[in-house]
């Protein structure tokens, strides 16, 4: 028996000593001096999202441009809630197109490095833009659930001033959230080692709580579309079986599809340009991060500028009054 705990001690010993030097290579590894050792990507890389951003950055700035100038300048649109949500929407974009192409080229192309106060401030911005644009869609689409689910008393239950107290309460939580590391609950060690692989000087404790929020979001943005889908389809049922013609049956069907593809292609585009960054900064919180990770993870935050740059299309220039507006000061 002494023998056997002898043994077994010296095992424990060995064991110690390699999960000791483990830790401390991870260590000496993730300590940074400054930020060029969150500079990840080739020269081959640099070229790529560089080109990314100089094209959808102009991109998203110009049709969003477009969709604010049309409602700012057209009375009857300004009055409505739902174009108030659509330019909220708009709004938050243009802050993207500007923040994050700027910020991302400064930092990964022209290896700026900026104090922990400078970094914290520019990133943000860039959290605030984005964060916005992801609350504005949810605005839009609880706008439009409710317009199908009460439409009777819709127009009385949303109102424009409603409608300004939401976007109100929308923007001053993003803000707050958005700089809560500048304010103080930031990383403890700095670069020494950093918190995280992706961001310097943020707290895994903050990179947790936005990710929900964003998260939470999503879902929110998910489930209304996903009644606004039924609701759609059950009003249609109902007025096909009161009409009871074969006719009014296919256009149920046209419509049905039309429907469910119209949302179909909105959730699959929101979906794939979140996704994937969301998940690296899931990992980021709980494992550790390659350098090829790392670099995968700055592609995959160029998608959000891209879902930036595609939701005046989905949101803005579906709608006929926009279009229209937009002819008549064309005109």
């Amino acid at each position: 028996l002494t023998r056997s705990e002898e043994k077994n001690n010296r095992n424990k010993t060995v064991l110690s000593l390699q999960t000791f030097t483990d830790l401390a290579r991870i260590t000496e590894t993730r300590r940074c001096e400054d930020l060029e050792c969150f500079m990840v990507l080739v020269k081959a890389e640099k070229t790529a999202i560089g080109t990314i951003c100089f094209l959808a950055g102009p991109i998203t700035l110009m049709g969003n441009a477009i969709v604010l100038g049309v409602i700012a300048a057209t009375a009857t649109l300004r009055q409505r809630p739902s174009y108030l949500f659509i330019g909220s929407l708009a709004l938050a974009d243009v802050f993207a197109s500007c923040f994050f192409p700027i910020i991302f080229i400064d930092f990964h192309l022209f290896g700026r490095s900026d104090g922990p106060t400078a970094y914290l401030f520019k990133l943000g911005g860039v959290t605030m833009a984005f964060s916005s644009s992801v609350g504005s869609l949810l605005l839009t689409a609880l706008d439009r659930y409710l317009c199908i689910h009460l439409a009777p008393s819709y127009k009385v239950m949303l109102t424009r001033q409603r409608a300004l107290v939401s976007l109100l309460i929308l923007w001053s939580t993003t803000i707050l959230i958005s700089f809560l590391p500048l304010m103080g609950w930031r990383c403890r060690t700095e670069l020494n080692p950093p918190c995280l692989e992706l961001f310097p000087y943020i707290d895994p404790d903050y990179m947790l709580f936005w990710i929900i929020f964003i998260l939470v979001l999503l879902a929110l943005i998910l489930g209304a579309y996903a009644l606004i889908l039924w609701k759609a389809h059950r009003h249609v049922s109902s007025m096909t079986s009161f009409q009871g013609a074969a006719g009014t049956g296919h256009a149920r069907m046209r419509m049905d599809i039309r429907l469910a593809r119209t949302f179909g292609l909105i959730l699959l585009i929101l979906v794939s340009c979140w996704l994937p960054a969301l998940t690296f900064m899931i990992a980021d919180v709980s494992v550790h991060l390659t350098r090829a990770q790392q670099r995968a993870f700055a592609f995959c935050s160029t998608l959000c500028l891209v879902n930036s740059a595609v939701n005046p299309l989905l949101y803005a220039l579906r709608c006929r009054e926009l279009r229209v507006a937009l002819l008549q000061l064309l005109q």
